[in-house]
């Protein structure tokens, strides 16, 4: 085999696991993916190499394979179209009947009997000297929107598919419902209140919802609420979960506990001197300090946890239906109580431990009980919170995070379904000239079919009981996501493909289903694809004034789109005031993001930004103020966008007092204290700020007369 034969070899086999060999980068150049990160990844995906030799065997294997699987393992049926299925079959039993059975998920049963000489052939080939011949079945009726079992019997043999029945475009509000939408956000560990414990808790978000409510918003939006490693792996990144199916403990109001009032032990903790101590410290912090304040909640909790399980209480019937009916939440909770027995990652436990096998023994049932209770309190409380938004006629827009902590419950319990030996980032671009390495595992592309979606199906009904706005983090990764094996820099990686058609099929269903908006975070380096894409699915897309007004448009901004959610930046970029004073660039030069040429690049950029806007304001009517006013210019920026057909208008409350620090500073870890900064002013004060409750009045004000007109 020639080394331009191994290489062509090489190729077709990983575009038949769906792994790219060359891409366009940020600058439209092909960068062609090296041979050992291509061999790295395939075995990642359990294709059985170690080498270019082992190549033309692997190959001839997938081809077989291919063409031996009677039916995909998932298949999609739109609402808007007739239903076929495509069905491989030897050529010997072209001419065979087939027996069709179709499980509907309502319990009700579709039977039919169909002669292969009646459908038409698609596509012949032969593999291995077989022949063979992709046959068209007609279903004979229209499915209802859900998830169905078909089954297809031949000669013997049987098959079995996922068939995914769904509307073409995901859910949007109908008529004025759909338009003159505005929000605030602001991160729940930011958020606090006077009597707070120094992070947000469930009842401060609870009190944004009611003051929003009050000016007239639509929306509050926050960052993910998720359950996340507080203990021995500490890891505040909302980004970063312990699962995307649990909520988050850390975020318990424990005042508002039902059995507080009864138990003497906790209210003890709570009313001593050195408890109070600690509590006065934290809330002068700057920063919220996870680690502290959890293991000081977690003395209280764990004092009414007993409480609860050792008094006869009226609530335990609600807590064991809570169980009996959410059975993640008792696999979890031996997970979490296993992890704190063996005080290390999953990765490093003992057999059959590590493989997902937990015994009576292994765990502490006092551990097991904490952890099975306060996620019965989260989920309460969130519950209660949801039931508030719902009276005001609100929405809660929340994240979906494109990825879980490598340490995580999910990645343990359902290891089939991630890729060992790799994780997800990003190739070389302008700010990351290495790449990036975000850390978490991908999914296996061919795995999540094989189990039809089970686990991306959980997460998103968890996040979408109560979300009435759910944001796709890295709405790319739909469609591909930079994986990058172990032991190879970021910069090598190479990109896996997914059936994003089959991801937009079941976000469609599912936000119908929880009338919910599905938002995709198209920023960045996006494929020319993948707008197309979500309009044809009716996602919205984000509009984000920062990078509008840093894609150099000849005309100053591009227009907004009806279906966009609008903001003038992001958690991940500074706020506004920073970046109008290029307070970033200085402090991306300081962290070795930018070397003198970058500075000078990015101040320049800055300078036609800024008269870019400027225009943009001037001749829309919106400024009519001072050029140097920064907060002049953040309202007239809003108000550009209020006015807008924009679906959402989403504020960032932290610009409005023209703060200057980020909540996040992408690619940097300890350099930064990302995730842990709390707001200047808490909730009672910036809810009087004149500058906030103007400015938010203002924005309703243009929202409404959009609405209605």
């Amino acid at each position: 085999m020639t080394p331009s034969t191994g290489s062509r070899s090489l190729h077709h086999l990983a575009s038949l696991y769906g792994i790219q060999s060359a891409y366009y980068d940020v600058k439209r150049r092909r960068q062609h993916a090296p041979v050992e990160s291509l061999l790295t990844v395939l075995r990642s995906l359990g294709v059985p190499i170690t080498g270019l030799q082992d190549v033309p065997f692997a190959l001839r294997q997938r081809c077989q394979e291919l063409w031996q699987l009677m039916l995909e393992p998932v298949l999609i049926a739109w609402d808007d179209i007739p239903f076929s299925i495509r069905i491989r079959l030897p050529s010997s039993l072209a001419g065979a009947f087939l027996d069709c059975h179709i499980d509907l998920e309502g319990g009700e049963e579709v039977n039919w009997r169909q002669s292969g000489t009646d459908m038409p052939v698609l596509e012949h080939s032969e593999i291995e000297g077989v022949g063979y011949v992709v046959k068209q079945l007609g279903v004979p009726v229209r499915l209802p929107w859900g998830y169905h079992r078909f089954t297809i019997y031949l000669e013997g043999n049987h098959a079995e598919s996922l068939i995914v029945s769904a509307p073409r475009q995901s859910y949007v509000p109908g008529g004025k419902d759909n338009s003159g939408m505005w929000g605030a956000f602001l991160p729940l560990y930011a958020l606090y209140r006077d009597k707070g414990w120094g992070g947000g808790d469930y009842s401060d978000l609870e009190a944004l919802v009611e003051w929003l409510a009050e000016m007239g918003g639509d929306v509050v939006a926050t960052l993910p609420l998720l359950a996340t490693f507080l203990d021995g792996i500490c890891e505040p990144s909302p980004y970063l979960p312990a699962s995307r199916q649990l909520w988050n403990e850390f975020y318990l109001d424990v005042n508002r506990i039902p059995e507080l009032p009864k138990c003497s032990s906790a209210q003890a903790i709570l009313k001593s001197a050195v408890f109070e101590k600690d509590i006065t410290a934290l809330r002068r912090l700057p920063l919220v300090d996870y680690h502290r304040q959890m293991a000081l909640k977690r003395t209280v909790l764990e004092e009414l946890c007993r409480f609860f399980f050792t008094e006869s209480s009226g609530r335990l019937s609600d807590f064991q239906h809570f169980v009996d009916t959410n059975p993640i939440v008792e696999s979890y909770a031996r997970f979490r109580a296993a992890m704190e027995r063996q005080g290390t990652s999953w990765r490093f436990w003992p057999e059959p431990l590590r493989r997902g096998v937990i015994r009576d023994n292994d765990y502490d049932e006092e551990k097991r009980r904490y952890h099975l209770y306060v996620q019965w309190l989260a989920h309460q409380q969130i519950q209660h919170i949801a039931g508030k938004i719902q009276d005001k006629n609100l929405k809660l827009y929340l994240d979906l995070p494109v990825g879980v902590h490598p340490d995580s419950y999910d990645v343990w319990y359902n290891q089939n379904t991630f890729v060992s030996g790799a994780s997800v980032g990003a190739p070389p671009d302008n700010v990351f000239t290495n790449g990036q390495n975000w850390g978490f595992p991908p999914l296996h592309p061919q795995r999540i079919r094989e189990e039809g979606y089970r686990y991306i199906v959980a997460c998103l009904r968890h996040n979408l009981r109560y979300a009435g706005v759910l944001r796709i983090d890295h709405v790319m990764g739909l469609h591909r996501l930079f994986c990058i094996p172990r032991g190879i820099e970021a910069g090598q990686g190479v990109y896996v493909r997914y059936r994003a058609e089959e991801f937009y099929a079941i976000l469609s269903l599912e936000s119908h289903r929880n009338r919910a908006i599905i938002v995709g975070e198209d920023l960045g380096t996006v494929p020319s694809y993948i707008r197309p894409a979500m309009g044809r699915h009716n996602f919205s897309r984000m509009y984000i004034l920062h990078y509008e007004l840093a894609a150099d448009s000849p005309k100053g901004l591009h227009p907004v789109s009806s279906s966009a959610v609008t903001s003038l930046n992001t958690h991940d970029m500074p706020p506004f005031a920073s970046l109008w004073q290029g307070l970033d660039i200085e402090e991306r030069r300081r962290l070795g993001l930018l070397d003198s040429a970058g500075v000078k690049s990015e101040q320049e950029k800055l300078l036609r930004m800024k008269e870019a806007l400027i225009s943009v304001l001037k001749d829309s009517g919106w400024l009519c103020g001072p050029e140097d006013d920064i907060y002049a210019i953040i309202k007239s920026s809003l108000s550009f966008l209020a006015a807008s057909k924009a679906r959402i208008v989403i504020v960032n409350l932290e610009d409005l007092w023209l703060e200057t620090k980020p909540q996040n500073i992408p690619g940097t870890t300890g350099e930064h204290p990302n995730w842990r900064r709390r707001a200047r002013y808490a909730l009672g004060q910036f809810c009087q700020l004149p500058q906030v409750v103007d400015t938010l009045l203002a924005i309703d004000q243009i929202r409404k007369r959009r609405k209605y007109r």
